[in-house]
């Protein structure tokens, strides 16, 4: 009997590093792709930073569906949680500018991230003890102090807004931070710690009954978000080297969750698909600039009516399980 478990969780272990090498190698691939057509001029400026979007608006759609999706709480305030990542890391590496860029950047991305997940924290904890439209009410309200508060400090730059943050937003290097970030939660949700907090979404009162501590989970999960839309919020202020407290509104943070509940609440795929498509769409309607955002936004209809669960639902695309399947149907032939 003992043999058996052994050999079962070797083969898990073994199945486990071939998916991570397969999935390395994908992202790998994905960024020599992005290199090469970046070095041919085929991606020109226009279109990096449209690249660029996609990785923060990825960063951010990810980090929120560990609350919304996984969680089962919605959570109305992500683009507060942005904004004090983005001020954060610019006020940072505008004072630290003796620092080559890059640690500059990376030590101004986790202080960022560090301070909106200790705001996750003081936010978290009584809100979190609440539920359903009560919860989403808080956030909405604390998104909407932060952006008040930033409007009236000096050192922000008041409602004038912040100039003079460096350009620093390396495409590149911003590709292998999301590609981190969605890593990390992809690995989080499927470890015991995130099994728990998918248990409380299902049945919060059977969760606990079982032993899993509501509480903690819920605040962790919640300053875990925080963290990684702050570290998005600082990808942000780098690449658009000019902040504005008005850019982190309440139509903001809809954007988000909207990102969210399109790609499939608690996939992570879903999200990052969804984040691609809502990035994109809209700038290729910019031809149509009269009827673009009627367009975009019966785009987004149809898509709830046909697919309410979203376009992924609860599932998660495996290169691993791909090339498998593309292997076996090679062999019956």
């Amino acid at each position: 009997m003992n043999g058996m478990v052994k050999e079962s969780t070797l083969e898990i272990k073994k199945q486990h590093q071939k998916s991570t090498l397969v999935n390395l190698l994908g992202t790998v691939i994905l960024f020599l792709v992005i290199l090469v057509l970046t070095s041919l001029g085929i991606i020109d400026g226009y279109y990096n930073g449209i690249i660029m979007l996609i990785y923060i608006n990825i960063i951010l759609a990810v980090s929120l569906n560990l609350t919304t999706g996984f969680l089962g709480q919605i959570a109305l305030g992500h683009a507060g949680f942005m904004s004090i990542g983005a001020y954060t890391a610019a006020l940072f590496t505008k004072s630290m500018d003796i620092m080559p860029d890059s640690i500059r950047f990376v030590l101004g991305l986790i202080l960022g991230g560090i301070v909106a997940a200790l705001f996750g924290v003081i936010v978290g904890i009584p809100a979190l003890r609440l539920k359903g439209d009560y919860l989403a009410i808080i956030t909405l309200g604390f998104g909407e102090i932060i952006r008040v508060i930033i409007e009236n400090l000096e050192f922000t730059g008041g409602a004038s807004g912040l100039s003079g943050i460096p350009s620093i937003a390396n495409p590149y290097i911003s590709y292998w931070i999301m590609v981190g970030v969605v890593a990390s939660l992809y690995t989080f949700v499927r470890s015991r710690h995130g099994r728990a907090i998918t248990a409380i979404r299902e049945d919060d009162i059977a969760s606990e009954a079982v032993g899993i501590p509501n509480t903690y989970y819920k605040v962790l999960a919640f300053t875990i978000a925080a963290f990684f839309a702050g570290i998005a919020g600082g990808v942000y202020a780098h690449h658009l080297t000019v902040l504005s407290a008005k850019s982190f509104g309440f139509m903001r943070s809809i954007e988000i969750i909207v990102i969210v509940v399109l790609g499939g609440m608690g996939s992570i795929t879903g999200s990052v698909v969804a984040a691609i498509f809502l990035t994109v769409l809209p700038e290729m309607l910019r031809s149509f600039s009269d009827y673009r955002m009627l367009i975009y936004s019966v785009a987004l209809i149809i898509v709830m009516i046909f697919k309410p669960s979203g376009l992924m639902g609860r599932y998660e695309f495996s290169l691993t399980k791909l090339i498998d399947k593309i292997l076996k149907r090679e062999n019956k032939h």
